[in-house]
């Protein structure tokens, strides 16, 4: 079952919000609403949720699990 929703923590200030991913799309940007820090994903990563949140996006849990080594979602 895939997962929809995720907890993003900030990485500038801890700040902690449950957000809603697309089902079907990868989401590139993030703004924090406490400190206003704009998150982009980190190198190798495909989204902000796949970086900064508690699960990673819907189209990569819908990856295989026994993929090549460095394979990502195609967002």
């Amino acid at each position: 079952m895939t997962e929809l929703t995720s907890t993003i923590t900030c990485p500038a200030c801890g700040h902690r919000k449950t957000e809603t991913m697309p089902a079907d799309a990868c989401q590139y940007f993030y703004e924090c609403e406490s400190c206003g820090i704009l998150l982009k994903p980190l190198a190798g990563d495909c989204c902000v949720f796949c970086s900064y949140g508690d699960h990673p996006c819907p189209p990569r849990q819908k990856e295989p699990q026994s993929g090549p080594a460095g394979q990502h979602c195609r967002c």
